[in-house]
């Protein structure tokens, strides 16, 4: 049976001819469990080691409801200070616009200060990617061109993206600012499927846009699935990854992959063993029936 194409060795950031992996680190949970500058090398290292030169943060991660806002940013940061030389390896992206406890603010003057805040504690004069990380009702994607363009005027910035953002939103913003943004990021796994039947990937892919999937193993239920359909989905990776000799996770990264929006999975695993084993997704091949046989597990109904 015909096989769906390779997965390539690299990406590229939307329009911006910026070169990326085809999965990034994600660094969500960098900032838990007591990490330091040191654990948070080793991580970097292994990411970097493995491939992967995508590696997305943002200011929240880290806080826990009443402290520790930027922590993982510091953590990073502390990194890129100690070994300067990582940073020119790496695109660096970062997200802001969350503002406990109000909770969103896409205000120009709270943009401004959010991404200065986040340089200074990467200790970076520039990001490659800076995203919107959830939508701001009450600001006017006008306002919010506005003020991200002045970033990337003042050379702050080189790409713009969003992320927990939908369709119309995503557009309203795309239709007022003078360049295009170069990226997405919404929540997909193999049992979070809305952005593939909705229309978002068909958007992201009339755009341009790179898509970067958050929580691409479904909040670790892929690999310790608990419902029945959780199960069944679990049933029609293991398939594949028997096959080809890899883990179910590896199969899970991969099963995004393989659709033509280019799906960048972000691994947020914190432990080097699992980065490796991530990175294995890109030797699999999918027939058309292997990936179709995921998806109707996914949606728990047939074809129709």
């Amino acid at each position: 049976m015909d096989q769906l194409p390779p997965h390539p060795a690299s990406r590229t950031l939307g329009a911006s001819g910026i070169s990326i992996s085809p999965l990034a680190w994600g660094m969500w949970r960098l900032a838990d469990g007591g990490a330091d500058a040191a654990s948070t090398a080793r991580l970097v290292h292994t990411a970097l080691d493995a491939g992967i030169t995508l590696f997305d943060t943002a200011d929240i991660y880290g806080f826990d409801g009443s402290s520790g806002f930027g922590a993982a940013e510091i953590l990073l940061g502390d990194v890129l200070a100690s070994e300067p030389g990582l940073r020119a390896r790496m695109v660096l992206a970062t997200k802001g616009g969350i503002r406990p406890p109000m909770p969103y603010d896409q205000s120009p003057a709270y943009l401004a200060q959010a991404i200065d805040a986040s340089l200074k504690r990467l200790k970076t004069d520039r990001v490659e990617l800076w995203q919107i990380h959830r939508p701001d009702i009450l600001a006017h994607p006008q306002e919010t061109a506005r003020a991200l363009e002045n970033a990337i005027e003042a050379g702050k910035i080189a790409t713009l993206g969003v992320s927990n953002c939908t369709q119309p939103q995503i557009a309203a913003l795309a239709h007022f600012l003078d360049q295009p943004l170069a990226a997405t990021q919404p929540e997909i796994s193999a049992l979070r499927i809305d952005a593939i039947e909705n229309g978002e990937l068909d958007q992201a892919m009339a755009l341009g846009l790179s898509v970067l999937a958050w929580s691409p193993l479904g909040g670790g239920r892929v690999a310790n699935p608990q419902t029945a359909r959780e199960h069944a989905v679990a049933a029609a990776l293991d398939e594949i990854a028997g096959t080809q000799s890899v883990s179910r996770t590896a199969a899970a990264y991969s099963w995004l992959m393989a659709h033509p929006a280019g799906i960048i999975p972000i691994i947020g695993s914190q432990q080097s063993d699992r980065i490796h084993e991530a990175m294995r997704a890109l030797k699999i091949r999918w027939t058309r029936a292997d990936w179709y046989a995921v998806l109707v597990a996914a949606r728990g109904v047939p074809l129709p």
